[in-house]
């Protein structure tokens, strides 16, 4: 009896200390880049950019809150801020950059500290559709250096 106790505790004791991991294991196994997302306050735009995140190949695992203490810890400049934050592969993403981008960022493994699209602007994803009227709005993706300036990555027009 105490032989199947001490299997049951070591059995318990292995998932609780792997459930966190569970996310990027499943990303390793799937081959899908693991990507964490804290999003702003009761902000529904938030899950639909996860949504598109996830409708391009990323697993994501959600964290409601905490964006701005995820773009401080990841050294994301405030002027560089939206409503959510994501942290893919050591990289900061901030806001409501389409995922073409993060993944090109991926490929190309550049020293910086990541991408942005600063505010809101409608026609990014997550911000798209019948909810906006359809508008699509000019908007860039910048690359933020380590430095903390940035350049236009890509433009959306």
């Amino acid at each position: 009896m105490t032989e199947k106790l001490n299997l049951t505790r070591r059995r318990l004791t292995a998932s609780l200390l792997l459930t966190p991991l569970v996310p990027s294991l499943r990303a390793t196994v799937a081959g899908e880049p693991a990507i964490g997302v804290w999003t702003g306050p009761g902000c529904g735009c938030c899950h639909e950019w996860i949504k598109h995140l996830q409708a391009k190949g990323f697993a994501v695992t959600t964290h409601d809150g905490g964006n701005g203490e995820a773009r401080t810890r990841l050294g994301m400049p405030v002027q560089y801020s939206s409503c959510h934050t994501g942290e893919v592969d050591g990289y900061a993403i901030e806001g409501h950059v389409p995922a073409r981008e993060i993944h090109r960022l991926l490929g190309e493994r550049l020293d910086a500290i990541g991408l942005s699209v600063p505010a809101m602007p409608r026609g990014s994803p997550g911000m798209d559709g019948p909810a906006y009227g359809n508008v699509v709005d000019p908007y860039d993706v910048l690359l933020v250096r380590r430095n903390g300036s940035a350049i236009v990555y890509r433009s959306y027009r």
